[in-house]
């Protein structure tokens, strides 16, 4: 068994135990007006909390491990741009959303080939969050979007998912999924 297909059980086991155990989160409940009062500091917090990993080192050992998609490491959309190569932290899988714990880290590789840290991705599996919750959910005052089955990754649980790009510039707008100065050449 290849390390991608271990990584993509370990993922939907982990949103198989977050079912069982989905409990709201007050971190998350999407209120908008209370997010909007304080986003700059909000955004401050995560981006210290998550400060150490600009270095991948630090992040695989704080448990990341390369999450690629279907067709390789570097997810890209021809016409949109990039996200990058993500890394995937199981163990922040569950009914929580913590704005200082991302589920997933985005890095891009620049001219030299080091990876550098881009974006911060927060995902929680739509079944879980629907049982509990009326409304997608939101973060720093964003909703969340909806990634169906099938998707780019294999997996057979749709998620909601919010990109962050705190670490790398996005003419897009902060929480856009995909970066056009991101590229997987």
């Amino acid at each position: 068994m290849n390390s991608n297909t271990i990584h993509k059980l370990a993922l939907s086991a982990a949103l198989v135990a977050a079912t069982l155990g989905a409990q709201p989160s007050a971190m998350a409940h999407g209120n908008a007006a209370e997010m909007s009062n304080d986003l700059h500091k909000l955004l401050e917090d995560a981006r210290k909390a998550t400060q150490p990993f600009t270095d991948l080192q630090a992040a695989i050992a704080a448990g990341y491990v390369k999450f690629p998609d279907l067709k390789g490491d570097c997810v890209a959309q021809p016409g949109q741009g990039g996200m990058g190569i993500h890394y995937l932290n199981s163990s922040l899988l569950d009914a929580e959303l913590d704005p200082l714990h991302p589920e997933l880290l985005v890095y891009r590789k620049n001219a030299d080939g080091k990876a550098e840290l881009g974006a911060l991705e927060y995902v929680v599996s739509a079944p879980v969050w629907d049982s509990t919750h009326p409304q997608p959910p939101a973060l720093f005052g964003h909703a969340f979007h909806l990634l169906r089955t099938p998707n780019r990754y294999g997996l057979d649980t749709p998620l909601y998912t919010l990109h962050v790009w705190l670490w790398e510039p996005n003419r897009n707008g902060l929480f856009n999924d995909w970066n056009p100065a991101v590229t997987c050449d």
